[in-house]
């Protein structure tokens, strides 16, 4: 298991956007797939957005699709998630994941080993 740290959340009021960073610990980022979930209040974890290990190919779950980008730059070992035009109904604990063994082209939480402790997004006017 690595290390994750994420960062960049906080409050913002509908329409606007917020830029979540996970730094990691992994000698070897570029072999893990990586992913942003989120759990929103009485609601299961959700698997937002993955990417896959090396080049680095996103999928994005249909309710963030065209709001949010996945990247992550190896030689820095973080990932990050853009989330412009937020919803209300974005409202979440956000959690980064990594795993070296999953391929990251599906985005299921029990297929990542490795979680940061989650940083708070809120969507309000």
């Amino acid at each position: 298991q690595v290390q994750l740290v994420e960062s960049g959340g906080g409050l913002v009021q509908p329409g606007g956007s917020l830029r979540l960073s996970c730094a990691s610990s992994a000698s070897t980022f570029e072999d893990y797939a990586l992913g942003w979930f989120r759990r929103a209040p009485g609601k299961e974890v959700e698997g937002v957005a993955c990417i896959t290990k090396g080049d680095g190919d996103p999928n994005y779950a249909d309710s963030v699709k065209g709001r949010f980008t996945i990247s992550r730059d190896n030689a820095k070992k973080t990932v990050h998630l853009q989330m412009n035009s937020l919803k209300t109904e974005d409202t979440a604990i956000y959690f980064c994941a990594a795993d070296y063994f999953t391929s990251g082209r599906f985005c299921y939480s029990t297929s990542f080993a490795s979680w940061g402790q989650g940083t708070q997004v809120t969507v309000s006017s």
